[in-house]
């Protein structure tokens, strides 16, 4: 028989042959050996028998569902572990995750210091590298039976699909409820590390009891754990629930929860950035408005929201009448567009909010700057004729560009299509508006994924991707053709021959959530913010008290100059002067002393500790100046020489 290849390739196998006997006689190993196949796109074991014409593509730990297959294994490994150190836990579900995968337990409790011993009896585990057995069960009844112990088991065989196959696997002693696919054997597992330990609700909600959830990942090669856990301390120092409070740029409180409140020199950063996006809006012929906060009950029925949303909305009721504040800007920006009457000669009209939007999220889900109930969106609208959306997709991409690249923030593209049910609009206005994605996707000559399906109900979208100094991609801003708003709203303008027309409306976000876009950026530069965006620029160092009014004499001259500045006259030694301003993070610091003084000059060092010496403060001055207007990414003093 033969079967089809990833390239497209034949290949000749003996009847009732394997995938993994396809994989052996491709002889595929080291970080490219095969896990798990797809089967004419549906993901099996290694051990299915493959047919006359199958199309095969072998998995590797380098593809993401070779991955999943890889921590789904390993999840059961973990599982077997932990019921042989505590057989009375009750083990409950244990997915593959971004980055490993955990398992939730009722019936046990574990800390920190029982990590070691769980590792070890994995370990154990692995070494003895069991075949993982898939079996079937034959009905419902003989998987209740299976595990009439486990109530967590049982009502997930009650709540599964009763036409598709109730399947188990089995590796030694342990046997678990599970879908698969598997690896074929756990010798594949190298290098393994148990992470962490939390609490999470049985089905994630709060009325359930509260389980243990154990996190742990593994790799096919322990050089991948060791990257793996570098990667980690280096995002643990970047943590900007850490590094926030740290430098004084924002802090949580228990009184306004997802709430955060920006200090002063985290405000420094907010407002740059909004000086950055309002500078880009009216280069970009935006206009810019704002909507109130909250509005009534019957904008959000109108909208959809109050049927679909209704549950992640802040209500009130006020003289008789039901308010929501609002969890989007969408329908405020509706409401600005039937204020006026409106000609094609308008369109396209680019209409941008930077709002306050307030969104229930579970308190467990809460998580610094990224997870939170009070956000700020840089939310536009663009209405526009059908024959405009190619340019200003296009248009916006460039935009996106230009904001991503000033941060020195990589991203990647992914189109999303009409997914296959529960969509609205018309076969037409669907094929117009996804040509006018792809073509303008086309016409920027970047590589762009496309999810089919995955696009909303009211029409197709562009996601974009960004990656940070560690290489993590965040899902920031989006494009969003939207066919649905502009009907409910009912919105309108006149066209050339007079007719009443509907304008196609792009939604676009680049920061998206600007507190979220702000703990990225923390991570991102590590605190260590460029110039244009620092809350501390300079600091001056004094070395006794006699140079203080010089210091500030200093100081005003740069903040004259439109910088921020503060002055360090403290009793400390010049030594742990230095150290402290680097911790704060201030580009520049400048130390005076009695030759400075009677020289008029400053002595300059940056944060990363590299000392330029006594220099004049004109040419600092301009210097500053050049690199602020620029928003160079990095320090560029360099003292011009005669």
């Amino acid at each position: 028989m033969q079967v089809k290849l990833k390239d497209q390739s034949m290949m000749e196998l003996p009847e009732g042959s394997t995938a993994k006997d396809l994989a052996d006689k491709l002889n595929l190993k080291g970080p490219h050996q095969a896990l798990a196949a797809t089967i004419n796109g549906t993901t099996k074991d290694l051990t299915t028998t493959l047919k006359d014409g199958d199309e095969v593509i072998l998995l590797s730990f380098d593809d993401a569902e070779g991955k999943n297959v890889f921590w789904h294994t390993s999840a059961h490994v973990l599982a077997q572990a932990i019921l042989r150190l505590w057989p009375e836990a009750k083990p409950t579900i244990g997915p593959p995750i971004e980055n490993g995968f955990y398992y939730d337990f009722a019936n046990l409790t574990i800390s920190d210091s029982d990590f070691d011993k769980i590792e070890k009896e994995m370990q154990a585990i692995v070494q003895e590298n069991y075949l993982s057995k898939r079996e079937q069960f034959s009905s419902k009844a003989e998987a209740l039976e299976a595990f009439k112990d486990n109530k967590y088991k049982c009502e997930l065989i009650e709540s599964f699909d009763p036409s598709e196959p109730l399947t188990g696997y089995r590796q030694g002693e342990f046997f678990d409820l599970c879908r698969g696919p598997h690896l074929f054997n756990l010798g594949k597992i190298k290098a393994l590390k148990v992470l962490k330990t939390s609490g999470a609700y049985w089905h994630g909600d709060s009325k359930n009891e509260m389980l243990t959830r154990v996190y742990a990942i593994t790799y096919p090669d322990r050089k991948l754990l060791k990257e793996y856990l570098t990667f980690l301390e280096e995002a643990k120092k970047r943590d900007h629930k850490v590094l926030g409070p740290q430098l004084d740029l924002f802090s949580l409180k228990e009184e306004a929860p997802g709430m955060p409140f920006i200090h002063p020199k985290g405000l420094i950063v907010w407002n740059n950035l909004l000086d950055f996006l309002r500078s880009a809006l009216q280069k970009n012929g935006y206009i810019e408005i704002k909507t109130p906060t909250m509005m009534s009950k019957e904008l959000w029925e109108r909208s959809g929201h109050w049927k679909n949303y209704r549950h992640n909305m802040f209500t009130s009721e006020i003289e008789n009448r039901e308010f929501a504040i609002k969890p989007m800007n969408c329908p405020g920006c509706m409401l600005y567009f039937k204020s006026h009457n409106h000609s094609y000669r308008e369109l396209p009209l680019r209409v941008a909010e930077i709002g306050n939007v307030h969104r229930f999220e579970p308190s467990g889900s809460l998580s610094g700057l990224f997870r939170v109930r009070s956000f700020h969106q840089d939310d536009a609208h663009i209405f526009m004729k059908p024959e405009d959306i190619q340019d200003e997709i296009l248009k916006v991409l460039q935009f996106a560009d230009t904001i991503y690249s000033t941060f020195g923030l990589h991203y990647h593209l992914e189109l999303s299509t009409r997914p296959s049910e529960n969509t609205i609009g018309s076969d037409e206005d669907w094929e117009i508006a996804t040509q006018g994605l792809k073509g303008a996707l086309d016409k920027t000559g970047r590589e762009y994924r496309i999810n089919d399906g995955d696009g909303a109900f009211y029409g197709p979208k562009i996601d974009f991707h960004i990656k940070d100094a560690l290489n993590r991609t965040w899902q920031c801003g989006t494009i969003q053709l939207d066919m649905a708003l502009p009907e409910k709203f009912e919105l309108e303008y006149t066209d050339r021959d007079g007719s009443r027309k509907r304008p196609i409306m792009i939604h676009r976000a680049i920061f998206g959530s600007i507190e979220r876009f702000f703990g990225i950026l923390i991570e991102h530069f590590a605190g260590k913010f460029p110039l244009w965006l620092s809350p501390n620029q300079v600091r001056i160092l004094t070395v006794a008290d006699r140079h203080e009014d010089y210091a500030y004499e200093v100081a005003t001259q740069i903040r004259d100059a439109g910088f921020h500045v503060e002055v360090d006259a403290s009793s400390e030694s010049i030594s742990k002067k230095v150290r402290n301003a680097q911790l704060s993070q201030s580009n520049y610091i400048l130390t005076v002393g009695d030759q400075e003084v009677a020289n008029k000059t400053v002595s300059l060092r940056t944060r990363d500790n590299k000392v330029h010496g006594e220099i004049q403060m004109l040419p600092f001055l301009e210097s500053l100046l050049s690199e602020k207007i620029s928003r160079q990414l990095n320090s560029s003093f360099s003292e011009k020489k005669d």
